[in-house]
């Protein structure tokens, strides 16, 4: 069982159920009293769980103007926001917010070094890790899931200067070379 998961809230529900599979799960014995941390993971610029958690609220305010890169987490007010803050609250989590140059560069990270091409939801999560570990939220030992929900091949792709052309055979060397 991992510490934490790192899930990036729009409306919610993927959070929600995993909250409650977790409950099914050690009701029928298949899981022990153990369970992740919750961690609702939102842009900056479109955060009303963050502020609802922060707030101490039970249900969160519309969030007026919302705007972020990471279209698919862009919900300025979610049907089942007290879930989400009871989910949060009862696993000991926390919400967190990474504004839009952080989440950018973090979904060019992954990218470059593990070439995966996480959605700019998917790497809102890398850049609130990034900022819980500065806050000391995260440990060096904790075991952390980021739920990764998207690729970014439904957002345009960012210009390149060097690839590989299919049409003529590699240069491995060249490759090698970088």
């Amino acid at each position: 069982m991992p510490d934490a998961i790192f899930y990036p809230t729009g409306g919610g529900t993927g959070l929600i159920g995993m909250w409650k599979a977790f409950a099914e799960l050690g009701a029928i014995g298949w899981l022990d009293d153990k369970r992740p941390q919750m961690v609702c993971v939102q842009a900056s610029g479109c955060a009303p769980m963050v502020k609802a958690w922060a707030d101490g609220a039970d249900h969160a305010e519309l969030w007026p103007d919302a705007h972020t890169i990471a279209a698919g987490i862009r919900v300025p007010v979610a049907i089942g926001d007290f879930l989400i803050l009871r989910a949060v609250r009862d696993s000991g989590g926390y919400a967190i917010a990474a504004p839009d140059d952080e989440i950018a560069a973090a979904q060019q990270e992954v990218a470059a070094r593990d070439g995966l091409l996480m959605g700019p939801e998917g790497a809102t999560t890398y850049a609130a890790l990034r900022r819980a570990a500065a806050e000391g939220r995260v440990g060096r030992g904790d075991q952390v899931v980021l739920f990764n929900c998207g690729t970014s091949l439904k957002y345009p792709m960012p210009p390149v200067d060097r690839f590989i052309d299919r049409a003529r055979p590699v240069d491995y060397d060249a490759l090698a070379a970088g």
